[in-house]
């Protein structure tokens, strides 16, 4: 059984046709659309978190409003760049987000992506360790992080303290559960094998930095059969989850083709270029009628390995706009790819 969610950048500024002028818009109607996806049976509530850019930037506040005013949905990252937190901090954070979601938080974490700032984890107090590099860095800070959220002690107690405690304690609050929900940001094969090796889920956005000349699903579904076998060999004592992100677009009215009848004619095709200094396979759009929608997406041969799929969603053209998208996804597009609303619970 497939999962769907939606995955909103965040954007937000005074610019003309945004429906998200300030941060606090665009924070509000997160938590909005998360309130009506879930009405929807939509499965998920992710957003990408961006530093020193007009993007949601401290997740933890916006995912606690959505726990709090939710009961189903789950809610998540994509991703949190590793390199700017502080571990400790960062699993109080999480560990009380999750206690008030009730065990529904799903937590993707990783290097990174490119930025506006340079090296800006610096500005936060944070260098790489001699020998380190930042990818180096925030597997450190990832470590130090899945060490506290599973529990285990971190800080020596202070004898003199009332009590008389001696050895390690262990962040405060702590949330069962939860380190079987963290998930990598992976954006090649080598670091989906790792994350697989490290216990962690996988997380696959529509861009990998590296291209073997196959279509941009089948270099995925290679890395997903990869981070599977890496995980069997691994012997974790549980099963893995996968989720991958599409841009779908289904266009049903007027308005929808006023906003993105072009892109479907530029978008429908993966792009090749240079990312970081290295060659990197973006993945298509799809934009287009439902029915065509549901074909192509039913062939992608990444979103049939996946569990879960997060559909990156036009933040800035206002809830009632992406509430109406997601709506269409669920009733012409997601059934073929293997989803079902949820059954509304029964009453007694």
């Amino acid at each position: 059984m497939k999962r769907i969610g939606f995955l909103s950048f965040g954007h937000w500024g005074p610019v003309q046709g945004s429906l998200t002028p300030s941060a606090g818009d665009a924070l509000l109607q997160g938590i909005d659309l998360a309130v009506a996806a879930e009405e929807l049976g939509v499965n998920g509530a992710f957003f990408r978190v961006h530093h020193f850019a007009r993007q949601q930037s401290s997740p933890f506040p916006l995912l606690a409003a959505i726990a709090a005013r939710t009961t189903r949905i789950e809610m998540g990252t994509g991703v949190i760049d590793m390199r700017y937190e502080n571990p400790l901090y960062m699993a109080e954070e999480a560990a009380a987000t999750d206690l008030i979601s009730q065990g529904r938080l799903q937590l993707g974490v990783s290097r990174g992506s490119p930025e506006p700032a340079l090296r800006g984890a610096r500005y936060f107090g944070y260098e790489p360790a001699d020998g380190e590099d930042d990818a180096a860095m925030a597997r450190r800070h990832t470590a130090v992080f899945r060490h506290a959220i599973a529990g285990r002690g971190v800080a020596e107690a202070d004898p003199s303290y009332v009590g008389g405690g001696r050895g390690l304690l262990p962040i405060q609050p702590t949330s069962l559960g939860l380190p079987q929900r963290i998930w990598w940001g992976a954006g090649t094969r080598k670091t989906a094998v790792w994350a697989a090796e490290q216990g962690m889920n996988l997380m696959s956005s529509t861009l990998l930095t590296e291209d073997t000349g196959v279509p941009f699903d089948q270099l995925q579904a290679e890395q997903i059969s990869m981070f599977r076998e890496a995980w069997s060999a691994a012997g974790h004592g549980f099963e893995p989850r996968v989720s991958v992100s599409r841009s779908i677009i289904p266009v049903v009215d007027a308005e929808d083709e006023h906003y993105f009848g072009l892109r479907a004619q530029v978008d429908n095709r993966d792009q090749v270029g240079m990312l970081d200094g290295a060659l990197s396979r973006f993945g298509k759009s799809y934009v287009g009628e439902p029915d065509s929608l549901a074909e192509e997406l039913a062939q992608d041969a990444a979103v049939q390995s996946a569990d879960t799929v997060l559909i990156t969603v036009p933040n800035q053209l206002g809830v009632d706009y992406n509430i109406k998208l997601l709506g269409n996804i669920a009733k012409y597009v997601a059934p073929a790819i293997g989803w079902e609303a949820p059954k509304a619970p029964t009453r007694a």
